[in-house]
């Protein structure tokens, strides 16, 4: 494998130079090599290139190679893998197949821990950050960044996607992914998607199937009944990979109906490439591969992150399974051409990856952080804002920063998805220190931010270690800004409550002064017991690269906060489906369908704040709510003003409610809209007809019920602003069906 990637660079650039210089040069190429022609079908060139390789050079695209060296097994990557990276696949350099350089994840081009020097490069907010900006536009932009950080950084395959469902809130990989709603999450996770393959490269969508807590994630058995799981999970991901045909699919570690995921044909055949339509390849995750015929035959195309697997499942052991008719020919050869094609469809070969700076231009990287910052703008959100306490008044003379190592910068998520950043950790020396740690803070830091965009007032800091000093800090202070973190990553959940004493520390500041603010930064929802106590609460997430002035611009006003949650806040984990911890061995779902902010409401019940939740410091009216249905299709218009006195967005959410479904409504469409003062702008949205029907298992198709169906119109799951009803005519839709 490594003779042949060490003769992967000079044939690129060969073919280049003649394919470059003169066209019967070209056509002579395109003759003896058809799978160099860009006017073919990805399809027909995989399959020309297909015919003149060996079967050993099949086994060599099928099996993925961590791309660090990893001491408990004494694996010395491949010269030619990126350092520091996720993966490396060996190109075959006789037939111009390029490498695959793989790296992590869906904020930024990651350096995994073991790496002696880590890249510093740009950070987007986490996933659930992003979701919240309610903004496909805005995702497919930070998408577009990071793959292009890829791309300059030396990588064609970008580990991103994750579109796990918030199912449980305790979920420490939560903040990589994208709320409890499958259309909010599909559609925004697949703008994303989009944006990083416009770069000429492959992004994965992740972690497929049923991957909703870390608790046992290697071996926890997801139970989850199939109809439900069609309109809820795989719904998320059956829209993301609508929105943005990903190169590959990513296996998750946990079994699925007591197969492995990687190896549960139900996932892999019937569903994605049956009944989905998709062509690309599936990989696992970085140890996920646990057999060779069974996960070769189940759908499982590529064996990736050796050695973390218990075998090289795909190497030695898949030739002998070929060899004994264990997994026929026509098989391997349907695996490699998956991934050739993918290969071609989103650019590899026409592109070829050229340099691999651990460095990157200061120019781009200013650029980018721009990008991320209006990322972080828009996806932070206004919780609560008593007596309009915020913005922070140019009047207030005296503010107290509390806590959240505001001084320093910004907290991060752990695990394979993070970024470092330029400059280092901000806060270094955090337990745990090693996976999957460090703690990381991106050195953005919110005091410094506040102190510049307000010169006129007297900005004093303290750590927090001491309530009873914050408190007295906070007293003599005209406004109390707390900042609290809950730090979450890969391979452990959470508890929803503040770590550290942060809630003593809340209620304390809170008490002695009637306008704290307090300053959210979590990987998800967490519970706020001193909500009543204190004047402003805003969910900032994890806001990446340059959130310490995204936090400052909206504290401020320079910006107006625009973000919505993408996932309920409960009062208590008594209102969740699962008030126990995340448990070990079978996980069932016995809500089914009902997740998030549909379980609230069938249940009668409220959280503390709601899916769709966020305030602005201006103000919205809507009228004129209509809904059509010509051909079946619902249509839906009503008109937005910004009725304040400031420019701001609001995100206009379109539920739909029918009668036999898992819960009273479901989030139909959603539109985010921008106006200027007294603006107003008339909206139409059409709502997805798969949320108008209930997936009929037996007849493997979409059913809707003809009849009345209620459409309301809110601004959030809870704040309902109008209601009307539309007649629908009854209907079925093949399993296959896509806008």
């Amino acid at each position: 494998m490594k003779r042949h990637a060490l003769k992967l660079a000079a044939p690129l650039l060969a073919l280049a130079a003649t394919t470059a210089f003169t066209a019967p040069a070209l056509a002579q190429t395109q003759a003896s090599r058809p799978w160099t022609n860009a006017k073919l079908s990805p399809d027909a060139r995989a399959k020309a290139i297909l015919a003149q390789m060996t079967e050993d050079e099949k086994l060599t695209l099928v099996f993925g190679l961590f791309g660090t060296d990893f001491a408990p097994k004494n694996f010395k990557t491949p010269a030619e893998a990126r350092p520091g990276s996720a993966g490396y696949v060996p190109g075959i350099p006789r037939l111009g197949i390029p490498a695959q350089w793989q790296t992590d994840a869906g904020v930024g081009v990651a350096t995994q821990g073991g790496a002696e020097r880590k890249r510093g490069r740009t950070s987007l907010p986490s996933g659930i950050a992003t979701a919240a900006t309610w903004d496909p536009a805005l995702a497919f932009k930070g998408g577009a960044m990071i793959g292009a950080e890829a791309r300059a950084s030396g990588f064609n395959v970008m580990l991103a996607g994750g579109v796990n469902l918030l199912r449980e809130p305790r979920n420490g990989r939560n903040f990589e992914y994208g709320g409890e709603d499958p259309l909010l999450a599909g559609t925004i996770v697949g703008a994303q998607i989009a944006g990083i393959q416009s770069n000429h490269i492959i992004s994965t969508v992740k972690h497929y199937a049923f991957n909703d807590q870390e608790t046992d994630r290697n071996k926890m058995n997801a139970v989850l009944d199939r109809t439900a799981a069609r309109m809820s999970d795989l719904l998320a991901f059956n829209i993301a990979i609508e929105k943005s045909d990903p190169g590959s699919v990513m296996c998750s570690y946990n079994k699925v109906d007591g197969l492995w995921a990687c190896e549960q044909p139900w996932l892999l055949t019937d569903v994605l490439r049956r009944d989905w339509g998709w062509k690309g390849f599936v990989m696992s995750d970085w140890g996920a591969t646990h057999s060779t015929a069974a996960a070769a035959n189940a759908g499982l195309e590529q064996q990736s992150g050796w050695p973390f697997d218990e075998q090289p499942y795909f190497r030695e052991p898949l030739k002998a399974a070929i060899a004994k008719g264990d997994v026929s020919k026509a098989r391997l050869d349907e695996m490699a051409h998956r991934i050739l094609r993918s290969m071609f469809a989103h650019g590899l070969f026409d592109h070829p990856i050229t340099g691999a700076p651990l460095d990157l231009a200061p120019a781009m990287l200013k650029a980018h952080a721009d990008v991320t910052r209006a990322d972080a703008e828009a996806g932070i959100v206004l919780l609560q804002n008593k007596g309009d306490v915020l913005p922070l008044a140019a009047s207030a003379k005296r503010i107290v920063v509390i806590g959240g190592h505001a001084d320093k910068g910004v907290l991060a998520g752990g695990g394979s998805s993070l970024v470092y950043p330029v400059g280092g950790n901000a806060v270094p020396g955090l337990e745990p220190k090693i996976w999957p740690g460090p703690v990381m803070y991106h050195p953005s830091a919110p005091l410094e931010a506040l102190r510049r965009q307000l010169p006129g007032a007297t900005i004093s800091y303290l750590d927090g270690t001491d309530p009873a000093a914050a408190a007295a800090a906070a007293k003599q202070a005209d406004i109390a800004v707390v900042f609290a973190t809950q730090w979450a990553g890969e391979a452990f959940d959470v508890s929803l409550n503040l770590t550290d004493n942060q809630d003593a520390l809340i209620d304390a500041v809170a008490g002695a002064n009637a306008k704290t603010v307090v300053v959210l930064e979590t990987g998800g929802p967490v519970l706020t017991p001193w909500a009543d106590k204190t004047a402003a609460i805003l969910e900032a997430w994890y806001p990446g690269t340059a959130g310490g002035e995204a936090i400052a611009n909206v504290l401020t006003g320079k910006v107006n906060p625009s973000g919505h949650l993408p996932a309920s806040f409960p009062r208590s984990v008594s209102q969740l489906p699962k008030p126990s911890a995340p448990n070990e061995g079978e996980t069932r779902y016995t809500e089914g369908a009902t997740v998030g902010y549909k379980w609230y409401d069938a249940k009668g019940d409220k959280p503390q704040f709601a899916f769709g939740h966020g305030l602005s410091y201006t103000r919205f009216a809507y009228s004129g709510l209509k809904a059509t249905a010509p051909k079946g299709q619902v249509t839906v218009t009503f008109t937005l003003r910004n009725t304040g006195s400031r420019a701001g967005a609001d995100v206009a959410q379109v539920y739909v409610s029918g009668a036999g479904w898992e819960a009273p409504k479901r989030l139909g469409a959603f539109q985010k809209v921008s106006l200027a003062p007294g603006a107003s702008k008339t909206v139409s949205v059409t709502v997805d007809p798969r949320l108008l029907a209930v997936f009929d298992g037996a007849a493997h198709q979409w059913k809707i019920a003809g009849g009345s169906y209620k459409v309301l119109l809110g601004q959030s799951a809870e704040d309902i602003v109008a209601t009307t009803t539309v007649n629908v005519p009854a209907r079925t839709l093949p399993v296959g069906w896509h806008p």
